[in-house]
């Protein structure tokens, strides 16, 4: 464990065909179970009001080289740029819901859904890019978690840990970051870091709150939004890289940690 200070150079993989891939979400499995590896790779493109296909790559390379080895239709649609895969399952928010849903791939079945008490959804508390994106769940070294807000918390970020299985939620935290004001946020070691702007190319992690004491600190770590429009931004613990989409590119950024 511990905390972040340095951000990469963007890499890029690949670059979607359509403007269907304007923003989207792509991820791996940092807990990959059978069938699949720690190369399989999931992508979503976003935009659209009935987002269902969910595209399936065996191998990196065809990920980047965009064969699918499968496509998933999801039982319902989906909103927002913040799911993930954990463990076997996709982890998404329903359309028009504040309803998080646990899709087991192997089985394509539906194994949990749940509401996030008083989560704004449906633009009420998005990223500052819009998006719909005002539930977005993330993962890291300590499981799974999800970032929102509530009207009781008037907008400021809203962290819950959720149970894997259930999703029934075992502890929140409220942060005095705007989420409003930032353009995304993800989780390392348990900390929340935000991102200042979505399409600057001079960008920062700007906050840090760190759920272990409840502090939260500003920082200036430099972060480059190289194609100037990134709507979904993740840590994959198990690769130790952010994963992002930015503007029709699924890139990735290598991170280092300072030793505590």
């Amino acid at each position: 464990y511990g905390e972040l200070v340095w951000v990469g150079e963007p890499l890029t993989l690949r670059t979607a065909e359509t403007i269907t891939g304007k923003y989207g979400v792509w991820m791996r499995d940092p807990k990959p179970t059978y069938p699949y590896t720690q190369e399989t790779t999931w992508r979503i493109d976003t935009v659209g009001t009935d987002v269902r296909q969910v595209f399936e790559y065996d191998l990196i390379s065809q990920f980047m080289q965009g064969y699918p080895s499968k496509v998933h239709i999801l039982p319902r649609p989906l909103e927002s740029t913040g799911a993930v895969v954990y463990s076997g399952s996709l982890y998404f928010q329903g359309a028009e819901s504040r309803t998080v849903i646990r899709y087991e791939l192997n089985t394509e079945t539906v194994k949990a859904e749940k509401e996030i008490p008083g989560a704004g959804y449906h633009g009420q508390f998005p990223y500052s890019w819009g998006g719909y994106t005002d539930i977005d769940l993330a993962v890291d070294e300590a499981g799974l978690w999800v970032i929102y807000s509530t009207d009781e918390a008037k907008g400021a970020i809203v962290l819950s840990k959720l149970n894997p299985e259930n999703l029934e939620l075992e502890q929140t935290w409220e942060t005095n970051i705007r989420k409003q004001s930032v353009a995304n946020a993800f989780i390392i070691c348990g900390t929340l870091y935000t991102v200042s702007s979505y399409t600057s190319a001079d960008a920062t992690v700007n906050f840090a709150y760190d759920t272990g004491t409840g502090i939260s600190k500003t920082l200036t770590i430099p972060f480059k939004n190289r194609y100037k429009y990134s709507s979904m931004i993740d840590y994959n613990p198990l690769e130790k890289k952010l994963f992002a989409w930015d503007n029709l590119n699924m890139v990735t950024y290598d991170i280092k940690l300072s030793k505590m």
